[in-house]
């Protein structure tokens, strides 16, 4: 297919979660606002982990909501002989099973389960915080060494390769994410009792020790289980993280009702809240100026208002006084507001705990962490395809059901947890790789060897999205099939939506292409291999009765390449030798109806042929096909940084702006001024030599205001960088910024003479080159395209 005109993606419905703005209409997928937006920020130079916060906030704000009683069930039934099977009668009699424990009648290994109500009577007494971690933790774990004992006809018996405990955190705890570093201090951690015993040095020896399980188990219980490690716990290790609140701060009443004398199975009794609130999340700065819009009011695209969130507002839903880490949300506010701007909200917070422990291990499916406020519980459960709450459980009043939820997770398998089964964790010459292996109808066996430990590793952080992770990769099968790379092989495995057209289905139209262009062949990514996994994530959705589950659902992707080099490590005439390679290969893409539509640094790679570089443009899991009809997917497309500034804007966002072939040609432009001003000669510069990085880290639509600035306000030159590609470059950003005020003299144009403007804007779409060629066409084009390398 051919289009003869600029064509832009068609239209896509809007997400059900999508603001209605009155009956403007839709013409490509609203924006997906949280971390999904800007998924490869922690891999672009100068992102600091923090700055992923407010992201994170944003897919917090769009959580969905269940029952408590369903959430229950759905994790019951993974614990469950018969995981496959519907049982749902299996609550209520895991309720009825739990109920000596929650009356003192239940005893194992010389603990009695009457310990519970003498540790939850010391929660309820008034006092703050973090004095309230102990009592909790001593109540959890006296009910999960009691509930091994317990029996329910269907229900797996407690697993000893997993055998969970609760302890006590509340330290640091670190990871690094490509060259950052991130700090995080949850306040108590479920983990296998063998990862807790670790870092006390009086317990190093438990594991080899032939003392029996049930006496090391008590003795962790009662001296270590509630002291703060005196080690940093490892991620990779933290099967869920528990947040802890008292509200307000230091409060002096205890919590009232007092606990109950005895227990029996009742019907479920909402808390109040009964979902903890997120709405407070969505507002923006608490006091806007004069250039400001209201929280309460749609923004408008002339104004550009920024929609960084802040932690100033005061909430429902806000953690405690003390200060959790150095790695969270800064806020503009601080000056005026009584709250800690660097303490993000309690939901907020969990879900940065999410976001280490979906990156501290391969592929992971779903996380499960718990809100603690005073007397009630959240069950929050992430999945790359969104966030889930349940309603809350008063785990004072209604014990059995906390008990039920320790019963089910007790009987979890790691697999249950969510770490992913078909990578199996090995140790390959001291280092830490992946194995995977299946079989293959063409190939037979397929073995992969992940090495995850590989400095070349690309991470992803954050909740929901692609989740795209990038691993060097050994294999056996696939060697005996296209012989040894010279730069080996790699690994992409990624979240991809149900409703897009999958990355291999569009590579195999691109590499039809390219047997007929020269522009395409040789310039595209060598997919060697792939699997797609069979687990989507809308299956608990659908359990669990959350609206439009389907909506935004993903799978496990798995695709093999032969390893690229990055453009950041060329300049000169290769730079741009590559770079516009990668652009006439996008041209005859979009033309033969392939659209790209997230052109990045990240996704322009180069290789050697022949003595040649070989520029490739990288990446199509957003991407899209012409003739392919219906839903386009639930993720909008672009890395914010590189993005078209139309694309920029509060109506794009919302989805009522087509994607055009000029949108992605102008972030090719974008992809060069930030080469340009971040490298001297492939090398990145000092932080403070890089003048873009902000970018980076803001939403969309400040982004966008940043970049209408700086083409305005041009830079002075930079000493590293060569007077005629700072002549092309300077010359980009005129045609860019000269380009942007015709458009937007356009859009006034249209008010005030509708008919001319409707003219003007059918002549512009007759031609899909002609953007191309006020950039080919110019005097400074062609000089640096006969600039020589200065290193040869």
């Amino acid at each position: 297919m051919s289009p003869a005109g600029e064509t832009g993606t068609s239209s896509t419905p809007p997400r059900a979660n999508a603001p209605a703005h009155g009956t403007s209409k839709i013409e490509s997928t609203p924006n997906s606002r949280g971390a999904a937006v800007v998924s490869e920020n922690i891999g672009l130079v100068g992102v600091r982990v923090k700055e992923v916060c407010p992201w994170i906030q944003r897919d917090i704000v769009q959580a969905k909501q269940c029952k408590a009683d369903a959430m229950l069930q759905a994790l019951l039934q993974r614990a469950s002989c018969s995981p496959e099977t519907e049982q749902p009668e299996l609550l209520q009699k895991c309720l009825k099973g739990v109920l000596p424990v929650c009356n003192g009648q239940a005893s194992a290994g010389g603990i009695c389960s009457s310990g519970i109500e003498t540790a939850l009577k010391k929660y309820v007494r008034p006092g703050v915080e973090n004095n309230f971690y102990g009592t909790f933790i001593e109540a959890t774990n006296i009910a999960l060494a009691c509930l091994q004992e317990i029996k329910v006809d269907g229900m797996h018996a407690p697993l000893p390769a997993v055998d969970i405990i609760c302890q006590q955190n509340d330290m640091p705890m670190y990871q690094h994410h490509q060259s950052v570093k991130s700090t995080r201090k949850p306040d108590v951690v479920i983990l296998p009792l063998n990862s807790a015993y670790a870092p006390f040095e009086d317990e190093k020896d438990y594991e080899k020790d032939d003392m029996k399980h049930d006496t090391k188990r008590k003795a962790h219980m009662v001296k270590n289980a509630m002291a703060k490690p005196p080690a940093p716990l490892p991620w990779e290790d933290v099967l869920a993280c528990i947040e802890f609140k008292r509200k307000p701060p230091g409060k002096k009443r205890g919590i009232k009702p007092p606990l109950p004398s005895s227990y029996d199975v009742k019907d479920y009794v909402p808390t109040k809240p009964e979902y903890l609130p997120v709405n407070h999340l969505k507002a923006e700065d608490p006091a806007p100026g004069p250039s400001q819009t209201p929280a309460t009011q749609p923004a408008s695209d002339t104004a550009l208002i920024s929609s960084r969130l802040t932690a100033a507002q005061p909430s429902q839903g806000r953690s405690s006084s003390k200060h959790k880490a150095a790695d969270t949300l800064q806020s503009a506010a601080k000056k005026k507001s009584k709250i800690d701007p660097d303490e993000p909200d309690v939901t907020v917070q969990t879900g940065l705990y999410a976001a280490e422990m979906f990156a501290a291990n391969l592929a992971v499916n779903y996380l499960i962490n718990l809100i603690v406020t005073d007397d009630v519980m959240w069950i929050w459960y992430y999945d790359r395809q969104g966030t889930i709450q349940s309603s809350g459980i008063n785990f004072i009043q209604d014990l059995p059901r906390f008990m039920v939820l320790l019963y089910a997770l007790q009987r979890f398998r790691l697999e249950d947890w969510g770490r992913n089964k078909d990578f199996l964790p090995i140790q390959v010459e001291g280092k830490q790789c992946h194995e995977f292996k299946i079989k293959d109808e063409k190939l037979g066996e397929v073995d992969l060897l992940l090495h995850t430990s590989h400095a070349e590793r690309v991470t992803h952080y954050g909740l929901q999205g692609r989740a795209t992770n990038v691993v060097p990769v050994t294999s056996e099968a696939l060697a005996k099939k296209y012989g040894n790379f010279q730069d080996g092989m790699v690994a992409k495995i990624f979240w991809g939506e149900v409703n897009r057209t999958s990355e291999p289905e569009i590579l195999k139209r691109v590499e039809e292409i390219a047997e007929a262009h020269d522009t395409v062949k040789d310039h595209i990514p060598e997919l060697l291999w792939h699997h797609t996994f069979t687990n989507p994530t809308s299956a608990v959705r659908e359990a669990l009765g959350v609206p439009e589950p389907t909506t935004g659902s993903r799978v496990l992707y798995i695709l093999v390449f032969r390893k690229l080099h990055p453009i950041t490590t060329l300049h000169g005439k290769d730079l741009f030798d590559v770079w516009y390679q990668c652009i006439l290969c996008h041209l005859s893409l979009w033309k033969e109806g392939v659209y790209h539509r997230d052109v990045s640094a990240g996704n322009l790679m180069w290789y050697w042929k022949d003595g040649k570089r070989m520029g490739v443009l990288n990446d199509y899991d957003l991407s899209s096909l012409a003739d392919v009809q219906g839903p386009r997917g639930h993720e909008r497309t672009g890395t914010v940084p590189f993005m078209a500034l139309e694309l920029l804007s509060a109506k794009a966002q919302r989805g009522e702006v087509k994607h055009l072939y000029r949108h992605d040609l102008e972030s090719f432009m974008w992809v060069f001024i930030w080469l340009s001003l971040h490298y001297r000669e492939g090398v990145l510069l000092p932080a403070e030599l890089r003048p873009l990085d902000e970018w980076a880290r803001l939403d969309a639509v400040t982004c966008g205001e940043k970049k209408y600035f700086f083409l305005g306000h041009m830079l002075d030159h930079p000493a590293h960088i060569e007077p005629r590609a700072w002549r092309f470059l300077v010359q980009c950003v005129y045609i860019l910024k000269k380009d942007t005020d015709r458009r937007r003299d356009f859009c006034l144009e249209k008010i005030f003479m509708p008919g001319a403007a409707e003219q003007s804007n059918d002549a512009e779409l007759e031609d899909i080159d002609g953007f191309l060629r006020m950039f080919t066409n110019t005097k400074s084009w062609v000089d640096l395209s006969e600039l020589s390398n200065p290193s040869q």
